[in-house]
């Protein structure tokens, strides 16, 4: 499959960046999860050995987000606190969260569920748990493409927000503070009742990569 630019062009966005911006990799899904309907069910192991599903969560709001340590855009979120932040926000209203990581096992950044385990104490993460999903199935039924990509899953198990973490797609994280954070806003009004005002945007980040099929 050839690329396709995902991530909409921004002045702020070197040519460098630019170029990074993600792209569906080698055997990513040809359609993604669709907002308004009911999210794809999906089981996968998390970095301690233990079984995940979303079935598990049945009644509770839950965030994935794609991520992948050895991309700049992720290292921006992360290395800022923004999406430990984001975390620790939503988990202390009851939100799970669910990091996953979709690297294939022969990329060069792939991390074995031990070091990425690792890694994610290291960043003092907030996630409920990270998964593995080595073989691109949990990626591929959700159309992720980017690190980092987020949905959001209402009680009902509806897909209600799918896209960005924010309105700024760069790799900068001086960016962060003039952004407007999607996750933030969509959880607050779905956890209040309400309907998500932006419920899709244009995720931004390096590419996911997919294990070959």
């Amino acid at each position: 499959m050839k690329p396709t630019l995902y991530a909409a062009a921004s002045a702020t966005v070197s040519a460098t960046a630019l170029a990074a911006m993600l792209a569906f990799g080698a055997g990513a899904a040809q359609a993604a999860a669709t907002v308004g309907q009911p999210a794809p069910a999906f089981s996968a192991v998390d970095t301690s050995g233990k079984t995940v599903s979303l079935a598990d969560f049945k009644g509770k709001h839950v965030v994935l987000e794609w991520v992948n340590p050895g991309c700049p855009y992720v290292q921006k979120h992360y290395g800022s606190a923004n999406m430990q932040g984001t975390q620790q926000g939503a988990v202390a209203q009851g939100v799970v969260w669910l990091a996953v990581n979709s690297t294939a096992p022969d990329a060069g950044d792939y991390k074995t569920p031990a070091a990425m385990a690792q890694w994610m104490q290291q960043q003092k993460a907030a996630a409920t748990a990270t998964l593995m999903d080595s073989d691109g199935k949990v990626g591929r039924a959700y159309g992720a493409r980017t690190t980092p990509h987020m949905y959001i899953v209402d009680p009902a198990g509806t897909l209600v927000y799918a896209g960005a973490i924010d309105s700024k797609p760069t790799s900068n994280a001086a960016d962060i503070a003039a952004a407007t954070n999607h996750v933030k806003v969509a959880l607050a009004e779905s956890l209040a009742g309400k309907p998500v005002s932006t419920a899709s945007t244009r995720a931004y980040g390096c590419s996911v990569k997919y294990s070959a099929m």
